[in-house]
């Protein structure tokens, strides 16, 4: 994780730009953990492997994994999800180490604490990256929901100037700066190397896991499958996901009534009564 000194080398300048026919330079642009740390990496590579397969045998769950980095936008697989999860474990554990020696050492906190420490803390490193993950998938399923109904009405209006639905797609991918625009440019991407619009959409769709994502693709995969008007299909389906934008903002609104109240019964009201009854007790204590 140190930063590397020194300029780009002629290999990191041309290596991007030959991953199509070289499987020389693909093998090079592919980053691994061994790369900021060459020496020690290398020599500790194959015991981290070993102990990140031992991992996944023993937590499981790698089709969740897999969906929770799908739906981040993560380009890495579960393997080397849980390699991260064992480095910061092993920092977890390193930090309840010198947190068990200083109590120790003090005389702070008793044996059984100090004993339970490192392994408390190495436990706490596995879940807070996992849950970290977990929160990454879904700040960016928010973010993307909050995109569809813009998205749609623009994809609407494209198809309506006349445009076609890629080409809808690849301005849509290149005006964009969201998420959901990455991955209509990933779509246009994958259309241009051979796959049917439609799988690539669908897969977009399997990523993504937002349901109204998924309603809108199925509409929009049945209505080029029919030849029905695309740009009627978008508009309606721009329409149901502001519905569902409002529907969901009013029941975090309900959900939220009594921590709402919070401020109003702990900070307004106190001060209410107080401003009410202080001139009172003012003039009380000045009368006699």
């Amino acid at each position: 994780m140190l930063p590397r000194f020194g300029g780009p080398t002629l290999a990191d300048r041309v290596a991007p730009y030959l991953v199509d026919v070289s499987e020389g330079a693909r093998l090079y642009t592919e980053r691994r953990f061994t790369d900021p740390l060459p020496i020690l990496g290398r020599l500790l590579s194959p015991a981290l492997r070993r102990l990140s397969a031992s991992l996944t045998a023993v937590l499981g769950g790698s089709a969740i994994v897999q969906r929770n980095l799908d739906r981040a936008g993560v380009d890495i697989d579960v393997q080397r999800f849980r390699l991260e999860q064992l480095l910061w474990c092993l920092a977890g554990l390193g930090l309840g180490v010198v947190g068990a020696g200083i109590g120790s050492v003090n005389r702070m906190l008793p044996v059984a604490l100090v004993i339970a420490l490192p392994i408390l803390c190495g436990i706490g490193g596995l879940v807070l990256r996992d849950t970290a993950l977990s929160r990454q998938a879904t700040a960016r399923a928010d973010r993307m929901t909050a995109e569809l109904p813009t998205v749609l009405e623009f994809l609407s209006l494209s198809l309506s100037a006349g445009e076609g639905i890629l080409d809808a797609l690849r301005r849509m991918g290149n005006i964009g700066s969201g998420e959901l625009s990455r991955e209509f440019r990933s779509v246009v991407t994958a259309v241009h190397t051979g796959v049917p619009l439609a799988t690539a959409l669908t897969d977009v769709a399997r990523r993504a896991d937002i349901p109204a994502l998924n309603r809108c693709v199925e509409q929009l995969v049945a209505a080029l499958e029919r030849g029905s008007p695309l740009a009627e299909v978008l508009r309606a389906q721009a329409q149901d996901a502001r519905d569902d934008a409002k529907r969901a903002l009013l029941e975090v609104a309900g959900k939220k009534e009594v921590a709402m109240l919070i401020p109003l019964v702990f900070l307004i009201l106190p001060l209410s009564i107080l401003f009410a009854i202080f001139p009172g007790i003012f003039v009380l204590q000045s009368g006699f």
